[in-house]
Formats: C-alpha cells, structure tokens, sequence
C-alpha cells in the first residue's frame, strides 16, 4: 500500500507494506506512481515508509522472483527507474525521511530525494552485490554525484552498509535526528520547505541558469505579498 498526505502544500507519500518490511513489488509500483500523479502541484514532496524497521527494503524478492527472462527485469527495472527518476525531477524539494533502514533498492529510492534525512539507529546501503546484481534503479549515478565516483564504487561494489552517523559524514545523509523526536521533527524540515522559494531555490541548485534567470526567479519572489509582508515584519522589529 502506498498512502498520500496533502497538507499546506506538502505532500508526504507513506510505503506501507508492513509484512514485507517496506519492500516493493509491481503492483506497489503501480501505486506509487499514481500517488506521484496526485502530488502534482505540491510546494514540496516527502518519501518515507510506514513503521520504525525500514524505510524501503528494496525490491520485493517473494514478488520479484516471478520475473524469469532478461525481457521482465528489464521491463521491471526501467519502471522503477522512471519512478526514481520522477521523484528527482519533482519541481519543488523533496525529503526522504529514513525512518528505518534502506538497503539495496531502497538507497536507491533515497538517493532520488534531494534531502535525506535519517532516524539514528538507521543504516543506508547500496547492497546489490549480496544479490549478484547491481543497482538499476539510477542509485549509482546518484550516488556518484554525492560522494564522488571513487568512493560510490567502493560503496556499491563492496555493498558496505553504513550507521547513519557514518553516512551523514560522507555526504549520503544530510540530517540525523534522535529516534524519539524523528516523526515530529522531519515533518517540521518538511513543512518549512514547502514554500514558493524554496522551489525556486532548487531550481538554482539543480540546473545551470543564467544570470537572468536567476535575476528573474528573485524579481517574481520580491513583487509578490508573501515578501512584503515578510519584509514589513522585519522592519517593524528594528522600530
């Protein structure tokens, strides 16, 4: 099952599979997608997994394992990657919460957030080779641009799984919370995220723009009310 939340511009898709630690199979897939479909227009999107044991487990094997020639995985793989895909071009921030581990394919569908954020009895780990197979999901491309083609190499080809305090010093993770106060305070990341600045913000850090692109993205932020009722606040506290 995968549910959606839509509150104040956030959107917060919840993988709840419970019996199979999160993982997923075709017919989750299919879900996620349509609640992909219905946070169109959110400010801002969060990903995370129901429960406190795994965030994503990867790919469903029981599920999986129906899938026999090169034609299926293939078919199976470039779906999911395509998920992943849209989940890293969603136009405003996207948080993936890691409210328990993420192994394998999961790492994958943690790495198409733009912000990770990891409850710290977590571990994080692209762990295909247990398998004999390699990431296809798009995590070792991802993985490369955020900790360097040497050390994603050493990662996914070792298949080392990572604490949390140690992917927060490598750059996989960008935020540890305590595991008492994790649900409470990514919501409150999340929310403050879902702005109309912050997705201009992302749209600076993600692409190359021009400089009058970016003078442009600043001039429609600076005209609108939302700022000058900002700015008025502020001013009014140096009175």
């Amino acid at each position: 099952m995968v549910e959606l939340e839509l509150q104040d511009g956030l959107a917060v898709v919840t993988i709840d599979r419970p019996h199979a630690r999160n993982a997923l199979d075709l017919d989750t897939m299919g879900e996620l997608e349509k609640a992909l479909d219905a946070a169109e227009g959110a400010s801002a999107l969060a990903v995370t997994g129901a429960g406190d044991r795994a965030f994503v487990s990867g790919g469903d094997l029981k599920e999986l394992s129906r899938l026999r020639t090169e034609s299926e995985a293939s078919g199976m793989a470039l779906r999911m990657r395509a998920l992943c895909d849209r989940i890293a071009a969603f136009p405003g921030p996207v948080l993936a919460a890691l409210n328990g581990h993420a192994l394998g394919g999961g790492a994958e569908v943690a790495v198409a957030a733009d912000i990770r954020v990891a409850a710290d009895d977590t571990r994080i780990g692209f762990n295909q080779t247990r398998l004999a197979i390699v990431p296809a999901w798009g995590g070792a491309e991802r993985l490369a641009r955020l900790v360097g083609p040497g050390r994603a190499l050493l990662l996914a080809g070792t298949g080392r799984v990572l604490d949390a305090a140690e992917a927060e010093r490598l750059g996989l993770v960008d935020l540890v919370l305590p595991r008492a106060e994790f649900d409470r305070q990514w919501r409150d990341v999340a929310r403050s995220l879902a702005t109309r600045q912050t997705r201009e913000i992302k749209s600076l850090t993600t692409r190359t723009r021009s400089p009058q692109e970016a003078a442009a993205a600043f001039a429609r932020l600076w005209v609108s009310q939302e700022h000058w009722q900002a700015a008025e606040e502020v001013m009014s506290r140096g009175k």
